[in-house]
């Protein structure tokens, strides 16, 4: 998933193309059908199926978040975007959070009712996938509601509809000023760091400090769950400070 969401760069533009209200809508969309899809590989244990079902979902993932960001750079600025964007990553991150330590208990809560059946784990697993499947539907809902809000708002404030502002095309990536990469580099070695540990941490933390699979889900949580306090205590220190750069010393 990680390395399709790379495809950010190219496919962000979209916004250029259709609006970010529209773009929004269609990489909710696209998040949607992603994860139906790869319900469906788990529910008949089909890898292959979720390999596609995962590949969609990331060509719209990250996609989502860049519009995300384009709506509250528009509505939000000055010495307040990022206690905003503070509070959006504490929500993703509670997300993620309450998605890893109530996965396994729901998994054991409806087992029963499929164990009797020939592909019974399959059914749960997919059972458990639909039901996120459910979460991305209303995410697409929201993206509905917000952009009937920002048309609404751009209509009583007569301002343009939210968008990048300029095109930007590959070949600015030779423009970039120095502290552009280092921020680049920030970002690729803490996801390098950080997600691959998170994807295999529930299965070390049970094999190597002998925790069972739920204590394990918290201890590999921890990450997120702190993230999630602290994003917007950080974004309020940056807006009454500055120097955000000094920051991530």
């Amino acid at each position: 998933k990680q390395w399709y969401q790379r495809r950010v760069a190219i496919t962000a533009g979209i916004d250029k193309v259709f609006g970010i209200r529209l773009g929004a809508f269609i990489f909710g969309l696209v998040i949607t059908i992603g994860q139906i899809i790869f319900a469906i590989g788990g529910y008949i244990g089909s890898k292959y199926v979720m390999y596609a079902g995962r590949f969609i979902f990331g060509l719209g993932g990250e996609n989502l978040a860049v519009a995300g960001n384009t709506y509250i750079v528009y509505w939000f600025s000055g010495r307040e975007i990022n206690t905003v964007f503070g509070i959006q990553l504490a929500c993703s991150r509670i997300g993620s959070t309450v998605g890893m330590v109530t996965l396994g208990p729901f998994y054991k809560a409806i087992y029963p009712y499929f164990k009797d059946k020939p592909d019974g784990k399959h059914h749960v697993m997919g059972t458990l996938l639909l039901f996120g499947a459910v979460l991305c539907i209303l995410s697409l809902l929201c993206s509905v509601l917000l952009g009937f809000l920002d048309k609404r708002a751009s209509r009583i404030l007569r301002k343009e509809s939210a968008g990048t502002g300029e095109t930007i095309k590959l070949s600015d990536v030779k423009n970039f000023p120095v502290s552009a990469w280092l921020i680049f580099m920030i970002c690729v070695t803490y996801y390098v760091a950080i997600f691959p540990f998170i994807s295999l941490g529930k299965l070390f933390f049970e094999e190597k400090f002998d925790l069972t699979p739920s204590e394990a889900s918290i201890c590999n949580s921890l990450v997120y769950f702190i993230g999630a306090g602290a994003s917007p205590i950080a974004g309020i220190i940056l807006d009454k400070t500055g120097r955000n750069i000094m920051w991530c010393k």
